[in-house]
């Protein structure tokens, strides 16, 4: 016979799984610190001793980690994505710089198409906040915050893409931005009117969203990271024509 003695699942297993699937789906992030247990317990409906069991099967396979005296927070799952080696080569080779536009382009074309079909109504929500935010940030000299909610504008459209394995590695592409791997994105935001292009561009994506216009979402952040590609490539030649311009300067003043 097919069939087998159904087992009382612990308590404990059944903590694990609901934090399995909130660090899965993105929802606590790398580097988050869970509430106390105390609190936690609470919230779960769990005795402090299958909490603990569970926190220790979750620390065991790398996914919690225990500071001292700080508490309980999610591991740098991230970290793993690229070697230290490979970030290094990635940084000392400019081809990599656009074949990572290109990666972006054409997996981020994808999520808003995703997002668009697939998006509950409070994830748009969410990715119109967050451009909302963008919108009073570009209102600022400084383009810090601009830079920073660029990101997260990004990366709410792949999470309402609801496609966890994207998420993830992508997550960890952002990472290696944020770290200046391969360029400095607020050098982008340095310019007044590059600052508007952009804004219009993401103000583009929202709307095709927003409209659930899968092909329109995804035509936007395509023209966006082709206007990222070409603006950068731009930059690179600027600045490789001014180290000539010193040369040249310096020669005649010493002729």
């Amino acid at each position: 016979m097919p069939y087998t003695r159904i087992q009382t699942e612990k308590l404990s297993q059944s903590v694990v799984r609901q934090i399995e699937q909130l660090i899965l789906r993105g929802i606590l992030r790398p580097g988050e610190r869970l509430p106390s247990e105390r609190e936690l317990s609470d919230r779960m409906g769990v005795s402090r001793p299958s909490l603990r069991d569970a926190v220790a099967d979750l620390q065991a396979r790398g996914l919690l980690i225990s500071r001292a005296g700080a508490g309980i927070y999610v591991a740098e799952v991230l970290g793993s994505a690229f070697s230290d080696a490979l970030v290094q080569l990635f940084a000392s080779h400019e081809e990599a710089v656009f074949d990572y536009i290109a990666f972006r382009r054409d997996m981020e074309g994808l999520a808003a198409e995703r997002a668009a079909r697939l998006a509950s109504d409070t994830d748009l929500k969410v990715v119109d906040a967050i451009f909302q935010k963008m919108e009073a940030a570009h209102l600022k000299r400084d383009p810090t915050d601009e830079a920073g909610l660029d990101a997260e504008f990004h990366l709410s459209i792949i999470e309402a893409s609801h496609n966890v394995i994207m998420l993830h590695m992508m997550r960890s592409m952002y990472d290696l931005l944020r770290q200046g791997v391969f360029y400095n994105r607020q050098m982008m935001f340095r310019n007044r009117t590059t600052r508007g292009m952009l804004l219009d561009q993401h103000r583009a994506i929202n709307v095709g969203l927003q409209a659930r216009d899968p092909q329109a979402a995804r035509a936007a952040v395509e023209a966006h990271l082709t206007y990222v590609e070409l603006s950068l490539a731009d930059q690179i030649k600027a600045e490789r024509n001014e180290v000539i311009a010193q040369q040249r300067f310096e020669h005649e003043r010493t002729r």
